[in-house]
């Protein structure tokens, strides 16, 4: 079995911040942190080189691959911020709708900018996401 490439680190969460080169986005990450540490409960910690993640829960798949992943994570890559949230619920889609300037896929939303989506509907995102994860695979 493939052993997971993101998993939990001792690296800095802030020594990383600290590294993104773009100001804005530096400053993003900082906020969210506050944010995703707020609404979950949890201190950041580095997943991987580029993943800060908040919480864990175990997965086990049906084919039998299991593994650890943050409850709700982050990344500042070059072409947007990656916001990993587990968002299909029944309001994933009004939740969306508000959210603000965003793209989205199955596990992501990317948004350019912290200014451009409306915090309080990312709270409830984050919220929502840890909720339905701890529901999925209750913590143990």
């Amino acid at each position: 079995m493939a052993k997971n490439k993101t998993t939990e680190t001792e690296s800095s969460v802030t020594d990383f911040i600290n590294a993104v080169e773009e100001t804005t986005k530096r400053n993003d990450s900082f906020e969210l942190v506050k944010i995703m540490q707020e609404q979950s409960g949890f201190e950041p910690k580095m997943w991987g080189p580029a993943i800060i993640g908040f919480g864990s829960y175990h997965y086990k798949y049906d084919s039998g691959h299991e593994g650890d992943a943050p409850l709700v994570a982050f990344s500042p890559r070059k072409a947007a911020i990656s916001l990993y949230c587990y968002t299909t619920t029944e309001d994933k889609d009004e939740l969306l709708s508000k959210l603000g300037k965003h793209k989205a896929s199955k596990g992501c939303i990317y948004i350019k900018k912290l200014t451009d989506v409306d915090t309080e509907i990312l709270k409830k995102l984050i919220s929502l996401s840890i909720k339905n994860l701890n529901k999925l695979y209750p913590p143990q």
